[in-house]
């Protein structure tokens, strides 16, 4: 172990109590947050859409609260620390995403739907079955992501608290899960909102900070920063350049273009995203909702250059693999150099940068749990199971049970991934979510003669095949880096399934209208685009 981080365990350890504390300040703020919300709960658009009471401005902060996960704040640090050039393209990735979401899915989807994706679909198409799709899809893309949060938990806490057993991990993911079921099926939309506005402000000021003494390390020129990281990685002018990560062969360049595709075009399909707009007035507020995520999120993107750079300029590449052979604890190894290696201020900046990073994975797993619970009970169980004729009282019952469902099933599979590669599940999640979800929200919003059987094929297609190219690819196994390294069934070269499994889920939407012997019932499309558009007899 080299000798920062053995520095770095013995300052957690010696101020181990003052990290735990400020852990613990950030849980019961957001527990008496979530519980003062809760007592505002009192019906269903409360739980599911927090009563359409939150300004634009409001929305905005909590959007970027529940976009900027663990795989942004330590991941693209991480990237940038490893790979230079090549890690920051995720943050042009993740950031020119938003203007797909703004441009075709923020203002229609708030016009057009209630609670739910499945809500649009089915306004023009057989019930239940599109909303048995919908809920399925929903709930895939949001349990993969939670897998990554859960395993971003379990990694970050054990490296603050010196904890290496199996047990103590568990243990970690365990707390995270009943953390995030509580915040759910107590607060509902209004808490979880709060929550995410909370979480956002406290990572833009993390991160702020972090970046202003990384520049202030440097006299705030970037060239020298830039430069100084570029000897340090070793890598010389390359790690400034296109090529590091993703340009070794005609493969990897490749993968580059399906991870790029599925970056761009996935945000636009995440279920915990897309529930967003539900929470404004009107559509006017959702789009507002999005100007103000762009430009919070851009700004936070913006400083990853600070954060990825300011870690391979300060500490050696050796030290940052050895803490993490990802790169995840980049970060919060940056804020103790920072502070320094030594000194008690250098332990409190990583215990602040910590909690941080765990507050932005409570309430990330907080959003992606509400998602796939209200699409469970609105979608399936009200609609599919009880066939549309649930109380309102009985569907918010079926909501805090599968919160509690889905939060047992993450905490067992988070217990398993926690040793994990999270990227390949990041990946899954966006490609999944371009795949299945979005070619059937742009279909049923623009195109008139989109059937129900084209909905099926659409969301069943591209789920079948964006997974099962994820289970045949080197995320999975036959790579070092692989979840099961030491198996090999990879014939699917790529790690990103973007550039074939999207094209496909399109394919399918358009083939299986065109082989559909549905009429499509026309008059309800122009109801649908009319109120898409113009926002008449909106929710």
């Amino acid at each position: 172990m080299s000798p920062a981080i053995t520095l770095a365990a013995g300052e957690a350890s010696e101020h181990r109590p003052l990290i735990i504390s400020l852990f613990a300040v950030f849980v019961v703020a957001t527990l008496v947050i979530t519980v003062w919300a809760g007592r505002q709960t009192k019906d269903a658009a409360d739980f599911y859409a927090g009563g359409r009471q939150f300004s634009a401005f409001q929305n905005g902060l909590a959007v970027s609260g529940d976009y900027m996960s663990a795989a942004s704040f330590l991941g693209i640090a991480g990237a940038i620390a490893l790979f230079g050039y090549d890690g920051f393209l995720y943050s042009i990735g993740f950031l020119v995403a938003w203007l797909v979401a703004l441009l075709l899915v923020a203002e229609p989807l708030r016009n057009s739907g209630r609670y739910t994706m499945g809500d649009v679909l089915a306004y023009r198409m057989r019930q239940r079955p599109v909303r048995t799709a919908a809920g399925t899809s929903t709930i895939v893309v949001s349990i993969f992501y939670l897998l990554a949060q859960m395993a971003g938990a379990g990694v970050l806490v054990s490296l603050l608290l010196g904890i290496t057993s199996d047990a103590g991990k568990i243990l970690i993911v365990a707390l995270v899960g009943v953390l995030m079921i509580v915040y759910v099926s107590i607060g509902g939309m209004k808490g979880t909102t709060w929550v995410q506005m909370v979480k956002a402000v406290l990572l833009i000021s993390g991160t702020i900070l972090i970046t202003f003494l990384v520049l202030l390390k440097f006299n705030f020129n970037i060239s020298d920063l830039l430069g100084t990281a570029a000897e340090n990685s070793g890598k010389g002018t390359a790690f400034l350049e296109p090529g590091l990560q993703y340009g070794a062969t005609g493969t990897t360049k490749l993968d580059f273009i399906s991870l790029g595709i599925a970056l761009v075009l996935g945000t636009a399909g995440l279920p915990h995203i897309l529930i967003r707009f539900y929470t404004v007035p009107n559509a006017k507020a959702a789009r507002k909702s999005v100007n103000w995520a762009i430009g919070i999120i851009g700004g936070f993107y913006l400083m990853t250059i600070a954060l990825g750079f300011g870690a391979a300029a300060l500490i050696s590449q050796e030290e940052i693999i050895e803490s993490n052979p990802s790169g995840n604890t980049a970060a919060p190894l940056l804020a103790l150099h920072l502070g320094g290696v030594d000194s008690a201020w250098g332990a409190i900046l990583l215990a602040v940068i910590s909690a941080v990073a765990f507050a932005t994975i409570l309430a990330v797993v907080a959003g992606l749990t509400l998602a796939s619970s209200s699409s469970f009970a609105h979608d399936i169980y009200a609609n599919v199971i009880k066939k549309g004729k649930a109380t309102e009282k009985q569907e918010m019952r079926a909501a805090k049970l599968a919160t509690i469902g889905i939060g047992a099933a993450s905490i067992l599979l988070g217990a398993l991934a926690r040793d994990l590669n999270v990227a390949g599940l990041v990946a899954l999640a966006f490609a999944v979510a371009a795949s299945a979800n979005l070619p059937t929200i742009l279909y049923s919003l623009f195109w008139k003669r989109f059937t129900t059987q084209g909905a099926l094929w659409s969301i069943y297609g591209g789920l079948i095949v964006a997974v099962g190219l994820v289970l045949f690819s080197p995320v999975v196994s036959g790579d070092p880096k692989a979840m099961f390294p030491d198996v090999d069934f990879a014939w699917f070269p790529l790690k990103n399934p973007g550039i074939i499994s999207i094209p496909f889920g399109f394919l399918m939407g358009w083939l299986g209208t065109i082989l559909s012997k549905e009429e499509p019932d026309t008059a309800k499309f122009a109801e649908l685009e009319v109120r898409s558009l113009t926002g008449t007899g909106a929710h």
